[in-house]
């Protein structure tokens, strides 16, 4: 046995049981960043790029991910979702960052959620903006924090 909850004692792939877990309030932060040149970054920032507001779209994409993210993601556990909140800001000349934060009340935690909630809102900028900026990337793709849950609460802590 490997000791990943996604894995039977011969190794086999398999949903993880949660039917005698109790509901708990569950929540989660992802972040991720984006790199681009100067025309692309004030193109997105400032709400005019080719295809329109990149911001306000990638922010709604963020959003419509997290609601699919069983979809996507096998073994993941399709959860009634009840706060999907998705920001892109500026960090820095032509570094946007975007911060992803979901809710539930279920029995099992939001973090794949917000991984992906930040990773699609991400990718929907590229996909705005490569017109300005082909070589944009995304990186720092991580979990900030979460709570809730049998394995308590999680805060980043960057050295």
């Amino acid at each position: 046995m490997s000791g990943l909850t996604h894995q039977d004692e011969e190794g086999r792939v398999r949903m993880v049981d949660v039917a005698d877990k109790p509901a708990t309030r569950r929540r989660a932060v992802a972040t991720a960043r984006i790199s681009m040149n100067s025309q692309a970054f004030e193109a997105i920032r400032d709400g005019v790029g080719p295809k329109g507001d990149a911001r306000q779209t990638a922010e709604l994409a963020g959003i419509m991910a997290a609601k699919q993210t069983s979809s996507l993601i096998p073994l993941c556990h399709p959860l009634p979702l009840t706060k999907v909140k998705v920001a892109i800001e500026p960090v820095t000349s032509g570094v946007f960052e975007v911060r992803a934060e979901v809710r539930t009340d279920g029995k099992t935690g939001v973090e794949i959620e917000a991984l992906t909630a930040a990773s699609v809102a991400a990718l929907t900028l590229y996909d705005m903006a490569k017109a300005l900026d082909k070589s944009m990337q995304i990186d720092a793709i991580r979990l900030e924090e979460k709570q809730g849950g049998q394995s308590g609460d999680y805060q980043r802590a960057d050295p």
